[in-house]
Formats: C-alpha cells, structure tokens, sequence
C-alpha cells in the first residue's frame, strides 16, 4: 500500500444528520434506513471492549452515537470520542433488477482495495473496502461481502484515527502491465509469437477485470464443463465486451495504456477519421512497413485486413480499452489531425460508445 497518491479521492461533504452516505460509485442499492431508525450494529470502543447490539440514532452533525444492547436493555449515548469503530450489520443490497437488464454488481475490481487506519491507540484498523467518504466526522467505507453483491457499512470517527493508506485496486494493479512505450511494445508484439496461451482466469486478472477473490470463488463455483468466461457474464461479474478482450490478451495480444502510449501522428493520418471510428481502431506507429493498431475485442482484428487498401501497410493488432480508444480519436479530431481529408470535429453513434 502507498500514502503518496490516495487511489480514489477523499470526498469532503458535509454530515448527513439522516442518511448514511451512499459508495462514491455508480451503483444502485437499496436506500439504507436512515440514521434514527433502529439497526443491528457491532460496536468497539476506545479501550478496546466490543459489543453487539442496536443502533438507535447515529447523529454524525453532534458526534454521538446512541447504543443498546438489546430491546430489554436501556440505551447510552456514546459520543465519538469513546468509539474506535462502527459496523451495522445489514448490508447495503443491489437494487431490484429491471426485466431483460444485465444482473448489477459492485465494481469490485475498479473499487476494492485494502486500507490501513493508524489508531490513537496504537493498534492499526485494517481491512478492504468499495470506496470511501470522508468528513469532518470521520470515515465511511464499505466491505465487501462474499456474494459479491452487497457492502457492509462501517465507520471509524475522526477522532479516533491518525493517518490513513489505500492499497490499489486489481484494476490498478493490472494498469502498471499495460505498455507505455514504443520499445516495448515492439518487445511485446515479437514475443507474441512464442508465447503461450494464457488460462482465461489469468488474462482477466492481468487485465483488472476480476480480483483474486472473484476468481477463485467462481472457479470454486463452477461445475462441469461450464464455461468460465460464460459463467462470470451471466453473474454479471464480467461485460460481455470484458469477456472479449480476455479472450484476446489469452491468446497473447500486447496490452497498451494509452494515456502513457506516445502516439504517431503520422501513424495516425493513415487511417481516414471515419474509417477509424467506426472500427474503434486507433493506429499507435508504424514499424517498417507495418502499421500498429489498437482495437478493443478480438471481433475487430479480423476487419482490420480490410482496412489495408487505404494504409498501404500491414496492420498488426494490439490492445487498448474501449474508452481509452474513443478518448483518444475525440482528441486527436479537436488537433485537428485529420483536417486535410475529414472534418475535426467528431460525433459518435451510440453503438460506438
């Protein structure tokens, strides 16, 4: 884990008096109950006693916390000064899914990570969380579940930690893979051609697409001959599209970041702007008389051979995200790259997005 850059930035908001706040992520959930209705909890104190019992009111504005063990005990007000942490015990649950939508699930591998929480008490506060919120008072995180559908709520107050690190998701972990520069990129392509077939559950780690946990439990989950690849996108665990650009990474396609990528714009004048767009193909550079493209799914290597006629080159295929590749064709149509023969400004048709 590192303190240099935090993975996903600290949101200052001011306190809800009523709700608890939602992950800082696009996903629909069921709205929690709101701070004052009574919610099983599990509570550690400053010196270290825990409990479980009820949360009857949890008022972050005046830091206090109101407790019970159970319905026939009396309840204490705890201010946040005597808690180290909070965990209710009903989890946040996916919102009911819409007829013909794909199943919705959290972006684990985007979102989780682990965190490290340096305590007053000397004792760090360790686990993994979905994202976080941060206020004046204190921190909110969210824990992964087995089920890979739901997050527990926890939280620690501001008073009762010193420092805190986020490690870095699978999704940024597997980023440091991908190429970012012209020498190895050409390393990469001349390797592809010794390289073995990858097994589909390491191209979708190397790409950030599963965690670990994910993997290992659908591999754990999986029965006969059902495939791995079907199975991850009918839990809704994977996109179809991510399936796609597992399955080419297995067969040893080069990985390209292209927000480090230095991009040829004589490369890229080859290929017509129209051309490029609707084959979400992006040429990278060119290497004697080949032309290097990125694409996003296997679907679209084979249609790059048609694409020769007005290249003159042999193009050879390489990988890059879907939004990295859009991304990148806007850009260069606001520079302007290809005024000599389209117009620079560039629209997309929702089947490109």
């Amino acid at each position: 884990m590192s303190d240099i850059l935090p993975p996903f930035p600290a949101i200052e908001i001011a306190p809800e008096r009523r709700q608890w706040p939602t992950p800082p992520f696009a996903w629909r959930h069921v709205p929690p109950p709101d701070n004052d209705a009574v919610q099983a909890c599990s509570i550690e104190l400053s010196w270290g006693t825990t409990a479980d019992g009820e949360m009857l009111d949890f008022n972050p504005t005046a830091a206090y916390l109101r407790f019970r063990l159970s319905a026939k005990t009396s309840d204490v007000t705890l201010p946040f000064s005597r808690l180290r942490r909070l965990v209710l015990k009903d989890p946040l649950v996916p919102a009911p899914k819409m007829a013909g939508a794909p199943v919705e699930r959290v972006p684990f591998a985007a979102q989780e990570r682990e965190y490290r929480l340096q305590a007053k008490d000397g004792k760090p506060i360790v686990g993994r969380t979905a994202g976080y919120v941060a206020n004046n008072a204190g921190l909110y995180l969210f824990t992964p579940l087995d089920d890979d559908r739901t997050l527990q709520r926890v939280f620690v107050p501001r008073c009762a930690y010193t420092a805190c690190e986020f490690g870095q998701s699978a999704e940024e972990i597997a980023a440091e893979r991908w190429i970012a520069t012209r020498h190895e990129l050409l390393c990469a392509i001349e390797a592809q051609r010794c390289m073995p077939v990858l097994r589909l559950g390491q191209a979708l780690i190397n790409l950030g697409l599963v965690t670990h946990e994910q993997l290992s439990r659908a591999l754990a989950e999986q029965r006969g001959d059902q495939p791995l690849g079907e199975m991850l996108v009918s839990s809704g665990v994977i996109s179809r599209s991510d399936l796609n650009t597992a399955l080419a990474h297995k067969m040893g396609y080069p990985l390209v970041d292209l927000t480090r990528f230095p991009i040829d714009i004589d490369a890229v004048r080859l290929l017509p702007l129209r051309l490029a767009t609707a084959s979400r193909a992006l040429p990278l550079m060119k290497h004697g008389s080949q032309l290097i493209v990125a694409v996003d799914r296997p679907s679209r290597i084979d249609k790059l051979h048609n694409l020769h006629v007005f290249t003159g080159m042999k193009l050879v295929a390489v990988l890059a995200s879907k939004g990295q590749i859009m991304l990148a064709l806007t850009d260069l149509a606001q520079q302007d790259v290809w005024s000599h023969n389209v117009f620079a400004r560039i629209v997309f048709a929702p089947t490109t997005i």
